[in-house]
């Protein structure tokens, strides 16, 4: 393996030469086995990698991530499929092996924001995770290894420019990273800290029933938000993320964009969305985009005629109504967030969308106030005392 490898470009088309290499010659990690992955795919491959690492290490169970813009739009585990998530996801249609049923609910809880993703698997990529790759939208993959006959399918994806990657699993890095911004060089110890069970142990609500399935779920969301631009907070259920909340300024914000997304994850599921009259033959993005207008309540009349191209005829929206009454179904849902909670206000709006465990670090001065808050709800709180921010 090489020690440095030439890039197209930088961030930015005009961001030319770029390169990535190592220091002191040593050799990089990974070995390009197809395309021609550039500067953004390479940062996205690299941070979903640690995420899908330390989710196998912990949870046992194959798991994948899809990534955008370097943070996760999903992540899973392998947790077999039902019915309902199998059509909500597109692959009722396929066989599927557990690693392909993790990227199936990776990719699947928000179609919108996983379009053009790149992926990273924590196990060697098999013949029916290949295939559901290829019939998707996405830049490129990062595994340990791939069935000689899964890499042949990827490598023809794109015409041949589909980035396939092989990440070297025995490979650590220095413990000291560094990085350069405007000149000048920071340095600080990487974020070697493992995630454990340990992070739940500090109960601090009246509810302290944490089931097995929920600790999973939890170190879940702890994990993905290890590996997630801050603010950060994440929504789990039943061994997948469904709502990531990335990048925000206020930490509420970061509740409010999580908790629509898992919102729309659930609503997906409503008989009347399975039921939507889409043309035969419609394009998949076509079918996603028309899926989320649908549940819009502010759909523009330009949107709706838009729908003559996509429906057989213009179906009946949900009103806000029914959709309420749908989503008081939703509960059993966790809620991690990579820094405290300054105040209630993003437990009033988690109840809205069914949690019922939350994981956060303590230590604001309104702890009290947030204990109060989860303990009106009949919700667990643990804090963790860690902070997991990533930039």
């Amino acid at each position: 393996m090489p020690s440095i490898l030439p890039l197209r470009y930088g961030t930015n088309p005009q961001q030319s030469p770029a390169r990535v290499l190592m220091k002191n010659g040593a050799e990089l990690p990974i070995t390009i086995l197809g395309g021609s992955p550039g500067y953004i795919n390479l940062l996205d491959g690299l941070n979903a990698w640690q995420l899908v690492r330390e989710l196998r290490q912990v949870a046992g169970l194959p798991a994948a991530a899809s990534f955008k813009h370097v943070s996760p739009s999903g992540a899973a585990v392998a947790v077999p499929l039902s019915d309902i998530l199998k059509k909500i996801y597109f692959v009722d249609d396929l066989q599927l092996s557990p690693l392909a049923e993790a990227y199936a609910r990776a990719r699947g809880v928000d179609r919108m924001s996983s379009f053009g993703d790149f992926i990273a698997l924590s196990d060697k990529v098999d013949v029916p995770t290949a295939r559901l790759i290829g019939r998707e939208v996405s830049d490129g993959v990062i595994a340990p290894d791939y069935e000689p006959a899964a890499l042949e399918l990827l490598k023809a994806k794109k015409g041949g420019k589909y980035a396939v990657i092989q990440i070297d699993p025995a490979y650590e890095p220095e413990m000291q990273e560094s990085r350069v911004v405007f000149g000048v060089t920071f340095e600080q110890r990487r974020h070697d800290r493992l995630v454990t069970t340990g992070d739940l142990t500090n109960i601090v609500t009246k509810n302290k029933d944490l089931p097995d399935s929920v600790m999973r779920d939890l170190m879940i969301a702890w994990i993905t938000l290890k590996f997630t631009q801050s603010n950060s907070v994440c929504f789990v259920k039943d061994g997948q993320t469904i709502g990531v909340g990335a990048g925000q300024q206020s930490r509420v914000h970061c509740v409010r964009l999580a908790g629509s997304k898992a919102d729309l994850w659930f609503l997906r599921q409503h008989p009347r969305v399975l039921e939507l009259p889409f043309i035969p033959g419609i394009k998949r993005p076509d079918r996603d985009n028309a899926i989320d207008q649908f549940l819009q309540s502010n759909v523009t009349p330009a949107e709706k005629a838009n729908w003559k191209s996509v429906f057989t005829h213009t179906p009946e929206q949900l009103s806000p109504q029914e959709s309420r009454a749908w989503l008081d179904d939703l509960s059993g849902v966790t809620l991690g967030s990579d820094a405290f909670f300054p105040f209630r206000d993003s437990i009033d709006r988690a109840a809205m969308t069914g949690v019922r465990y939350v994981l956060q670090p303590g230590g604001s001065n309104r702890d009290e106030d947030v204990i109060a808050a989860c303990d009106e709800y009949g919700m667990l709180m643990a804090f963790s005392g860690v902070r997991l921010f990533h930039h």
